[in-house]
């Protein structure tokens, strides 16, 4: 089964995100969450079965995205001959950030074609498909991660600037993947871009990951690489390329010897990222 055509360019993909309304959105409080539409924040080419997890976050019936909502939202993931393969508790997240989000996560074991209903939600179940791991071109769960010379403080590789990070570029940029991989512990990939990033998640992404690195020094790897090779993010860096990238951000998690144990796409806060970081470095 291979992945459907997409009828965005990369670039669109890189700068807009899957499925989220532009970060120039009117943002509401929705504390009661009355008269919702679910907002996809999860990749559409990419996810496999396993511990599948699909944040999403939720907007007005106007479309304006919700700052905040209840703590918790409930539902159902089915298959497609509407079987229930999944009961949903999804937890609100989004401390930091500018738009709340909540993380389904679910065991689904097989490929297929799946909906996710969220209770009270308008419009038709949100749909979604798992691929055989052999059909994705990006490194998912139990794959290895291959290296790559990402830009370095030494070397950037033609990537101008290697960080984009403001007001000062993040701590990850002083040895390449190549070389982390090989150093005998986990590593910690992540390919953003905080300055080019209109859905807003990825310079708080990499700022919650500085501050959670600490805890891991000298017996974990961190990595960053940027997008683009240029200021004006008109060029897509190698590392994209490299991965086949066709959205951002991204993180791998892999163990000592280079097989990732987890992959975060697109949308964590603080608090899930210190979590997820936690059961697969522990």
């Amino acid at each position: 089964m291979q992945p459907p055509e997409t009828t965005l360019t990369r670039r669109a993909l890189l700068l807009g995100g899957i499925g989220m309304a532009s970060a120039s959105a009117l943002l509401v409080a929705c504390g009661d969450a009355a008269d919702f539409v679910v907002v996809q924040r999860f990749p559409n080419t990419a996810l496999t079965p396993g511990n599948v997890r699909l944040p999403i976050s939720i907007a007005s019936a106007a479309g304006a995205l919700a700052v905040s909502g209840p703590a918790m939202l409930t539902g159902a993931i089915t298959d497609s001959s509407g079987a229930r393969v999944a009961t949903v508790e999804a937890p609100r997240f989004g401390i930091g950030q500018a738009v709340a989000y909540w993380s389904v996560t679910a065991t689904i074991d097989r490929p297929g074609i799946y909906s996710l209903a969220i209770d009270g939600a308008l419009g038709d179940p949100t749909p979604f498909q798992l691929f055989d791991p052999g059909d994705v071109t990006i490194p998912t769960v139990g794959s290895s991660l291959p290296g790559f010379d990402t830009p370095t403080t030494a070397d950037a590789r033609g990537v101008d600037p290697i960080c984009t990070r403001d007001p000062a570029p993040c701590p990850f940029h002083e040895l390449t993947l190549t070389k982390a991989l090989a150093a005998g512990m986990p590593v910690v990939y992540l390919v953003g871009t905080p300055a080019h990033c209109s859905t807003g998640t990825c310079a708080p992404g990499l700022d919650f990951l500085v501050e959670v690195s600490g805890a891991y020094a000298g017996r974990v790897a961190f990595v960053h690489a940027e997008v683009f090779a240029d200021p004006e993010g008109t060029a897509v860096a190698p590392a994209v390329s490299a991965l086949t990238l066709d959205y951002e951000p991204v993180i791998w998690i892999t163990d000592a010897t280079g097989k990732v144990t987890e992959r975060i796409d697109i949308v964590w806060d603080a608090a899930e990222l210190a979590t997820l970081l936690s059961a697969s470095l522990a």
